[in-house]
């Protein structure tokens, strides 16, 4: 007997997904460095850098893949929110700058939230900021928070159209759950959004066409919650122990009895997160283009030229 192929699922594999993108994107980036906007990412560190470590070393060797030029600062722990703030509005005003990251965590002192708003929408690589959220809402989509973007970039992957797409997004949060449920409207699709205090949660995820989950719950979702066929993006993240003693990363779906009847998956890791990065750079490349469309303007018609480095200071 011979399977049919449309039952049999797919595994999403995220490697894949990104090395597409990042090939688009260093294109781009020999463009932008062509016309004197070369990309330059700066990764801000507060306190120990051990935490982030890995994170900031996968930045910079995708960085350099695609031709963005990728700095690190680091500042100390016991620095004052004032202190931080004021360093970025001197990055903000450095045309040399066109992106910005801040890693997490960051010493309790530091509202992260406050210091995610103190930097330029246009160098808001990480889609962070307040305006940058706010923007998806009126369906300006090309640039949003990373993960959600990611997630939603991997779900087009799939080929399913968007359009009247019943869609489940499983977790709220500011900076996942809501702008997945924001980008997905924008495309046409039917929403659900669930979290902590949804009622019955297994009726709403057997209903939909696509699944988002981001909850940070490994196990939530198992296979008698799914709808055959259906697309499975898993963006949790979560450590869990084995008898032995190791420890193994995981979802928040139980991958092997969701696979068994997902359509599309994505595994963890190896999912969202490689895309994740990949859209890090995208959101840098778009923020240096942005920039070059509306500050080139502005000094062309002044006499100036558009090449940060022939500027000099004058952000």
């Amino acid at each position: 007997m011979t399977d049919e192929p449309n039952l049999k699922h797919k595994e999403l594999d995220g490697r894949k997904i990104a090395a597409k993108m990042l090939e688009k994107t260093g294109d781009e980036v020999a463009r932008l460095s062509d016309g004197g906007w070369a990309p330059r990412l700066v990764s801000v560190v507060i306190g120990d850098t051990d935490a982030v470590e890995i994170y900031v070393r996968n930045q910079k060797r995708t960085a350099e893949r695609v031709g963005i030029a990728f700095e690190e600062r680091h500042f100390p722990a016991d620095i004052t929110e004032p202190e931080m703030i004021a360093a970025m509005e001197a990055m903000n005003a450095d045309p040399r700058v066109t992106g910005i990251i801040v890693q997490r965590p960051a010493p309790p002192q530091i509202n992260v939230k406050r210091l995610q708003s103190s930097i330029h929408p246009l160098k808001d690589v990480e889609g962070l900021h307040p305006a940058s959220i706010g923007n998806i809402v009126y369906n300006e989509i090309e640039l949003g928070p990373c993960t959600a973007m990611a997630s939603v970039h991997i779900l087009k992957s799939t080929g399913l159209s968007l359009s009247g797409l019943e869609v489940v997004v499983v977790g709220h949060s500011e900076i996942v759950g809501k702008p997945i449920a924001f980008l997905l409207m924008a495309e046409g699709a039917t929403v659900t959004v669930c979290h902590h205090m949804t009622r019955n949660l297994a009726v709403h995820c057997r209903q939909a066409d696509a699944l988002f989950v981001a909850v940070g719950k490994p196990g939530l979702v198992n296979g008698n919650m799914i709808k055959p066929g259906a697309a499975v993006i898993d963006i949790g993240i979560n450590q869990i122990e084995l008898p032995d003693g190791t420890a193994r990363t995981v979802g928040d779906c139980d991958f092997e009895s969701c696979r068994d009847v997902a359509g599309w998956i994505t595994p963890v890791p190896g999912g969202v997160g490689p895309v994740t990065v990949a859209m890090l750079m995208h959101n840098t490349v778009t923020g240096a283009r942005r920039q070059m469309e509306f500050y080139g303007s502005a000094f062309a018609a002044d006499g100036w030229t558009t090449s940060p480095e022939q500027r000099g200071g004058r952000g």
